[in-house]
């Protein structure tokens, strides 16, 4: 009835503005009215032009389509003799808009706003159009927390039927949640479920985190938090009955009230297989991780839905599906499940794309890839494929889709989508203590050089003690099957002396060639040859045994140092992993021809445990042994030292192990060293990874023999942010056993900018 009544009205206004004549041939047509419109723009939209019958009808109809441009608001159409007239009001256009009192957008951001509903400078002035620009920012604002937002509207006339609009806002508080509560809980106490969500009441981080500002998409994951834990609980049948969102009157708080019924807990009585498995059933048995006896898991059975359907993907099912139908006893508060498989048609890949890469080359990542186009496709293939190309660090984020070709029903396509990370960086490291002053150091390096994958690293780093400047460029794939080659040059100075650590100093220049051989998809063979000239310098002070070398080797030592490592690397990330082993064993040996004779060998082992869903347990230790052959002593500097960020936190670098009859470290052949340390996320920050804190213990010493009376331990907190200036580490070390002679440096830190 209501678009009746429209209709009626419209068809009136054009039948008032075409004024009723009696037909007649049109000799010209004369526009009144017009200030900016062309008369050439109203011809074209006339349906009649001169030596046409000019008849009631197409004077309506002329009304409408000019109407229609949205260029007028008055449009009329008369006759005067022979000709047609046509009298128009023309809508005035926007001149200019003006914002005022907004600080949450910038000007730029609330013109393309404006501009996206049809309201820019320029154009003609719509009421409608500016009612709809209104209230599209205050849906902006109200997106951040600001319901009390007040957004009011003038229209100002200027010269030349032109408008000037001003938007005037009063932005308001944001609004906080003041209360979040779950009604219906009776087995899991509120603070419980509350700690699972991400939306909280106001806390010490949630200024950064804005988790205190209600957001629908965040409570509909919240939901689905609460409903996930209670499922994994055994509570087979819980529910949430409804969820309420309401606004105080001022608009400054926001309470959300959660209804819930939890319903019973449930014991797995059997888990059987059913349908087409053709994988023989003692196999797909060993992949259940739900079995009888066990209380009802969610996620262990869609674990093992999982698992078995990538069993079958192994084999070419892409498209294998497991449907774990229930059958419940409420009585007996009983469940089991038969596990229906269908592997569906077995298909190969066509074709993998790559997107997302604006800076690295498609090769970069294709060379990475385990599932080859034409080939069967494989679950397991792709998984690899998805981890290789992740542990590059190139991408922040790495997703993997495998869509079914249309039309061709054993055909899919594997589509990687990434998305590029900053590989550059600018490092600045510094240390402070009261008596060594200030440290620091700087690295400037591109681990994806040009897009190509390829390395290229300039490090310096100036100090009391140390002066070091390395360059370093490495090909990930000089050979297509994966064989790297990466050339070092570097110059050293040390000088432990300046700050009564030791009582020598050197100067090593020197250049070298590695290469690393990949032996499986975890492990690699490192080799290399360097050739290094030491210069060294002596003091009063130096104990015996050092001047004893230098006056038996000389000053100045030429060493040919060739090296072999084995490493294996299982991790899931290497920037921040959270699960996977980490193995390297390294050889360093001074081969005949130059001055030195020694070797020193080294361990390194690390092991990452997922702890619950945003923490992670890494447990690791180095142990390190050298000695001189063939009659030589080992070069005293090439001792081995702890102590420091990288070793033992809480004491300076060089600040435990033994010491001369000064008190200055001397070092020693042998090494230990421990670290347990357990990642968990800043209060407040969730799941950001980008912002942890983590507990240490550290464990260390060196000795000439394996004393682990001699171990010192330290604990502490480590901060780790990736914030808007770089990365950011502070830790802050206690120590728990240390001996007078040793150094302490609580607090160390390390601020680098990316690029």
């Amino acid at each position: 009835m209501k678009r009746l009544l429209i209709a009626v009205l419209f068809a009136l206004a054009y039948s008032q503005a075409a004024h009723s004549f009696e037909p007649f041939k049109i000799q010209d047509i004369r526009v009144e009215g017009i200030q900016r419109t062309e008369a050439g723009t109203i011809f074209g939209y006339l349906p009649v032009k001169v030596g046409d019958d000019m008849t009631p009808e197409k004077a309506t109809a002329s009304v409408k389509l000019l109407f229609g441009t949205g260029f007028f608001k008055d449009v009329q159409v008369e006759q005067d003799g022979n000709v047609l007239v046509v009298i128009v009001q023309e809508r005035p256009a926007i001149s200019a808009i003006d914002v005022r009192g907004s600080k949450e957008f910038d000007k730029k951001k609330l013109l393309e706003i404006f501009r996206a509903v049809g309201l820019q400078e320029g154009r003609i002035f719509d009421q409608s159009i500016l009612e709809r620009a209104k209230q599209d920012l205050k849906n902006q604002y109200i997106s951040r927390g600001k319901y009390a937002v007040d957004v009011q509207t003038t229209v100002n006339p200027l010269e030349r039927n032109r408008v000037g609009i001003n938007f005037n806002i009063v932005e308001g508080a944001v609004a906080k949640i003041r209360a979040v509560n779950i009604v219906g809980n009776r087995v899991f106490r509120d603070k419980d479920l509350l700690d699972l969500m991400v939306l909280r009441t106001p806390g010490a981080m949630t200024w950064y985190t804005r988790n205190d500002q209600y957001s629908r998409q965040k409570l509909a994951a919240d939901l689905e938090t609460l409903r996930s834990f209670y499922l994994n609980q055994g509570y087979l049948e819980f529910t949430i009955d409804s969820t309420q969102v309401a606004l105080s009157p001022d608009k400054k708080d926001v309470f959300i009230t959660v209804n819930v019924s939890e319903g019973q807990k449930y014991t797995v009585t059997d888990v059987k297989l059913a349908g087409d498995l053709l994988v023989p059933e003692a196999e797909l048995r060993a992949l259940f991780r739900l079995n009888p006896g066990e209380v009802f898991n969610r996620e262990k059975l869609t674990e093992t839905s999982k698992l078995i359907s990538d069993r079958l993907g192994n084999d070419g099912y892409a498209f294998a599906q497991v449907n774990p139908v229930p059958e419940i006893d409420r009585v007996k508060r009983q469940v089991s499940f038969t596990m229906f498989v269908d592997p569906g048609r077995r298909v190969y890949v066509r074709r993998i794309n790559v997107a997302g890469n604006t800076t690295t080359r498609d090769e970069v990542v294709r060379r990475e890839f385990r599932q080859m186009e034409g080939a069967w496709y494989s679950q397991e293939k792709l998984n690899r494929s998805k981890v290789r190309v992740d542990r590059l660090g190139y991408f922040s984020e790495v997703n993997l889709e495998t869509p079914a070709v249309q039309g061709v029903p054993d055909q899919v396509d594997v589509n990687m989508t990434v998305k590029e990370r900053p590989t550059g960086s600018i490092s600045l490291g510094a240390g402070v203590s009261s008596i060594e002053r200030l440290i620091l150091s700087a690295n400037i390096s591109q681990q994806n050089a040009f897009g190509t994958g390829n390395a290229l690293s300039l490090g310096i780093q100036t100090g009391r003690i140390n002066r070091v400047i390395n360059l370093s460029y490495t090909n990930p794939y000089w050979t297509d099957d994966g064989i790297s080659r990466g050339f070092d040059f570097y110059s050293r100075r040390f000088n432990p002396s300046v700050l009564r650590l030791a009582t020598y100093a050197t100067n090593t220049d020197g250049a070298g060639i590695r290469f690393g051989i990949p032996v499986s998809e975890l492990d690699t063979i490192n080799m290399g040859l360097s050739v290094e000239s030491t210069d060294i310098e002596i003091f009063s002070a130096t104990p015996k045994r050092f001047r004893d070398f230098v006056n038996q080797y000389g000053s100045v030592n030429l060493g040919i140092i060739g090296t072999l490592g084995f490493s294996r690397d299982g991790r899931d990330n290497t920037i921040t992993p959270t699960s996977g082993p980490f193995q390297r064993v390294q050889t360093e040996v001074a081969v005949p021809g130059g001055d030195l004779r020694y070797y020193r060998l080294t361990y390194t082992g690390q092991r990452y445990w997922p702890i619950g869903r945003t923490s992670t347990l890494q447990i690791g230790a180095t142990v390190g042994y050298a000695n001189g052959y063939s009659g030589n002593p080992l070069p005293f500097y090439k001792n081995f030292y702890a102590g420091g960020v990288n070793s033992v936190r809480g004491f300076f670098t060089f600040g435990i192990g033994p010491r001369d009859e000064f008190g200055l470290a001397i070092g020693a052949n042998k090494q230990l060293l421990g670290n347990v340390e357990y990642y968990f996320p800043f209060p407040g920050a969730d799941k950001d990874r980008s912002l942890r804190l983590s507990w240490f213990v550290d464990a260390g010493m060196v000795d000439t023999t394996y004393n682990f009376a001699e171990l010192r331990y330290s604990t502490g907190v480590s901060l780790n942010w990736f914030s808007p200036v770089g990365p950011l580490k502070l830790s802050f070390g206690i120590p728990l056993k240390k001996e007078p002679t040793d150094r302490l440096q609580r607090i160390q830190f390390t601020l680098g900018t990316i690029f």
